[in-house]
């Protein structure tokens, strides 16, 4: 067989070479000197972007199903759709539970009935995230006085597809998939420009108006009827190491935010501290300590606090 006509433009064989020098090492330095011999070992991105359309069509078929469904072959569809979702979602879940198992990370006895079994919870969890997502987007409605519909609000809101992906990677993460739950929101992230890590709680009635930029760490806790805009960060304040400069993993070191919360655009909230209860946090704050319910938040009544000249 002749050579490619662009290997020796290109120099291909060295590259290649080089290349596999750099995986090679990278394998022994980190444990990895047997490769992935039987194949891909991780779960696809690509795939879970089909399986996550897929729910997305099920959960909401009118909306973002097919263009040709007919409310009289709405059930079939969704049967239909479900049964090729979940299928493939239990095939991510056995990778990620079968690479776990081979470092250490797990002790489960038998992982694709474990899989199974964490998929078919899943499942059953769908109609109650249905009628918990209904609440995300009335409050989208009523939140935005530019809204016409709730179908304008499904078919164009960008904080709406980021909660619709993240109600789905909670319940993963939760479940001990926490890298399905991940690649479900960095999807939403890569799409909306919101990043919500599926680790925090969010009551119903979430609304993310605008969205972009928003960030919403691991640890968050927000309660019900919660309100933010654009560049929105609750974020961690500091991030503990030992001894060795190691990361903590798993503190609690994001805001909790209660109900009915206001928080709007550019708010900068950091550490484990909390809003109170219907507290307004105005534009561009910067808060790193507790406010208690019913507070004003704006950057002129912080610097006047600072200043020694007025109290919170």
């Amino acid at each position: 067989m002749s050579e490619h006509p662009s290997t020796g433009q290109w120099q291909l064989p060295g590259i290649v070479s080089g290349l596999r020098s750099a995986r090679e090492q990278w394998r022994t330095r980190n444990g990895r000197s047997s490769g992935e011999q039987g194949g891909r070992e991780l779960p696809s991105r690509e795939a879970l972007r089909q399986i996550l359309e897929q729910l997305c069509g099920a959960l909401f078929p009118m909306r973002l199903g097919p263009v040709d469904l007919r409310e009289e072959s709405e059930d079939f569809y969704v049967g239909h759709t479900l049964d090729t979702a979940l299928t493939a979602l239990l095939a991510q879940a056995r990778l990620e539970l079968r690479y776990a198992a081979r470092h250490g990370n797990t002790e489960v006895a038998d992982v694709d009935a474990h899989a199974l079994r964490l998929v078919q919870d899943f499942a059953a969890a769908l109609p109650g995230l249905r009628v918990l997502l209904d609440t995300d987007v009335l409050a989208a409605y009523h939140g935005d006085p530019a809204a016409r519909s709730v179908d304008e609000v499904l078919l164009c809101y960008p904080g709406i597809l980021a909660i619709i992906h993240h109600r789905l990677a909670h319940h993963l993460y939760r479940a001990g998939l926490p890298l399905l739950a991940r690649i479900s929101s960095e999807l939403a992230h890569s799409a909306t420009g919101i990043d919500i890590h599926p680790g925090a709680q969010i009551g119903q009635s979430f609304f993310i108006d605008h969205g972009t930029g928003v960030v919403i760490g691991e640890t968050a806790i927000i309660g019900e009827r919660v309100r933010i805009y654009q560049a929105v960060t609750l974020g961690a304040k500091r991030f503990p190491s030992d001894e060795s400069g190691t990361l903590h993993k798993g503190l609690a070191r994001h805001p909790i935010v209660e109900d009915d919360v206001v928080i709007y655009a550019g708010a900068t909230i950091l550490g484990r501290i909390t809003i109170g209860q219907g507290s307004t946090i105005g534009g561009n704050v910067w808060l790193t300590r507790s406010v208690p319910a019913d507070s004003n938040i704006t950057q002129a009544n912080l610097q006047l606090d600072c200043e020694g000249k007025k109290a919170l």
